[in-house]
C-alpha cells in the first residue's frame, strides 16, 4: 500500500497469479477540515486516515487471498480482533516495562528508574519483532516491505521502475514506519522521564493521553529530518530506526517487487503525477474486475487456475510525505488497454516525495 498526497494505492497478489490494484482518494472529514494541515495536528490526520484505510484493505486482501477457498472474513470480527490486539500492544510496549521497572526498583530510582524502563520497552520491542520474524507469513510481509523501500529508493533517484532497476537498492529507509515507531518510543521513554514517578492510577492514565502527543511530535521530527537528512543530529535520531530495519526488512522475490511497482505506479497516477521513462508495463486488474470475475466463476461453478501464487497478504508502513508503503498479497495480472493506465506516462519524474515522513502501518 502506497499513500500518496491525495489517494492511496493498494496493489496485491491474488491466489490465482494476477496482480490486483486499486486507488481510494483521502477525502475524509477531518482532511477537509482548516485544521487538518496544522503542525502537530496533521500527523495524527495522517496517523487516523492509514489506520482506517489500512485496516480496509487488510480485510480485502485477507478476502482475496482466501478467496480460492470460498472464506470471507467480516469486517466486525476483524474490527474486534483490531481492538483487542491495539489494547494489547499498548498494554505490552508502554505498561508492561512500568510494571517491570516498579518492581525492580520499588522506591523512586530516579533518572535510573527511567533508564531502567526504558532498556526493558526496548528489549521488549526488538525481541517481539525477532520472535514474530520467525513466522514464515511474517517473513513474506517482511520481504514486501523490503520492496516498497526498494522500489520508492529507485524513484528518488529518477531510475526507471523495473525489478533491474531497483533489485541493486538497499531495503532501509530512513522514513519508514519502523523509523516511526522507534521515534515515538524514544521520545516516550523522554516524555515519560519528565513525568516523574506517580501514583500507578495516574501514571497508567497520562500515558493513555500523551501516546497521541508523542505520536503528532514523532511525526514532525520526522518530518524536519526529511528535509535535513544531513543534520548530525538528525542522522543520529533516524539511524537506530535504519538498525532496526534490518529486521523489519528482507530482501524480496522478482515477483514481490512487482507487486511494490505497481502500487507505486498507481499511486503516482492517482496524484496526477508522471512515472519515470522506461518504467515497466507490468499487467495488473482492478479489484472490482477481479471480484466480478470471482463471481462469474462462482455462478458457473468454475475455477480459475493456479499459476503458484499462495495469496500471501502483507503490511501497511510509512513512506514519504507522498509515499507510504504496504506490501500485499501474491501473482500477476490482467491489464485494461495500455493507452489508458497511468503507469505508461512518458515524462520522467525524480521524486514522488518533497520531504517528510507519513505514518501508517
Amino acid at each position: 500500500m502506497m499513500r500518496g498526497r491525495g489517494a492511496i494505492a493498494v496493489a496485491l497478489r491474488a491466489p490465482d497469479g494476477r496482480i490486483v490494484c486499486q486507488t481510494e482518494p483521502l477525502s475524509g472529514t477531518f482532511r477537509a477540515t482548516r485544521w487538518a494541515g496544522l503542525p502537530f495536528v496533521r500527523g495524527l490526520v495522517v496517523l487516523y486516515e492509514t489506520l482506517v484505510v489500512g485496516t480496509r484493505w487488510l480485510v480485502r486482501s485477507a478476502n482475496v487471498a482466501a478467496s480460492e477457498e470460498g472464506v470471507e472474513l467480516g469486517a466486525g470480527g476483524v474490527a474486534i480482533m483490531l481492538t483487542i490486539t491495539l489494547a494489547i500492544g499498548i498494554a505490552i510496549f508502554f505498561f508492561l516495562p512500568l510494571l517491570i521497572t516498579r518492581t525492580v526498583i520499588p522506591a523512586d530510582g530516579g533518572i535510573l528508574e527511567h533508564l531502567v524502563e526504558g532498556v526493558v520497552q526496548v528489549a521488549i520491542f526488538i525481541g517481539y519483532l525477532l520472535l514474530i520474524s520467525r513466522a514464515g507469513d511474517v517473513h513474506r510481509t517482511f520481504m514486501y516491505h523490503g520492496a516498497e523501500h526498494m522500489s520508492i529508493h529507485a524513484l528518488e533517484n529518477g531510475d526507471p521502475l523495473t525489478v533491474d532497476r531497483v533489485r541493486p537498492y538497499p531495503t532501509a529507509h530512513p522514513r519508514c514506519g519502523t523509523e516511526f515507531l522507534v521515534v515515538v518510543i524514544i521520545l516516550s521513554i523522554l516524555t515519560f522521564s519528565l513525568v516523574g514517578r506517580q501514583p500507578i492510577l495516574v501514571t497508567v492514565v497520562s500515558r493513555i493521553v500523551l501516546i497521541p502527543c508523542i505520536a503528532a511530535v514523532a511525526y514532525e521530527i520526522l518530518q524536519f529530518g526529511a528535509r535535513h537528512e544531513g543534520n548530525p543530529l538528525m542522522r543520529a535520531i533516524i539511524t537506530p530506526g535504519l538498525w532496526v530495519q534490518a529486521i523489519t526488512t528482507k530482501r524480496p522475490t522478482d515477483d514481490q517487487i512487482e507487486v511494490a511497482i505497481v502500487s507505486l505506479q498507481e499511486a503516482l497516477g492517482a496524484d496526477g503525477q508522471p512515472v519515470p521513462e522506461g518504467s515497466a508495463a507490468i499487467e495488473r486488474t482492478s479489484y472490482a474486475d477481479f471480484l466480478a470475475t470471482k463471481s462469474v466463476d462462482a455462478a458457473v461453478g468454475g475455477e480459475t487456475p493456479d499459476p503458484g501464487g499462495d495469496g500471501d497478504a502483507g503490511d501497511a508502513e510509512i513512506g514519504a510525505d507522498a509515499t507510504v508503503g504496504a506490501g500485499a498479497a501474491e501473482g500477476a495480472g490482467t491489464a485494461a488497454p495500455a493507452d489508458a493506465e497511468p503507469w505508461q506516462a512518458a515524462e520522467p519524474v525524480a521524486a514522488i516525495v518533497d520531504g517528510g515522513a507519513e505514518p501508517a502501518r
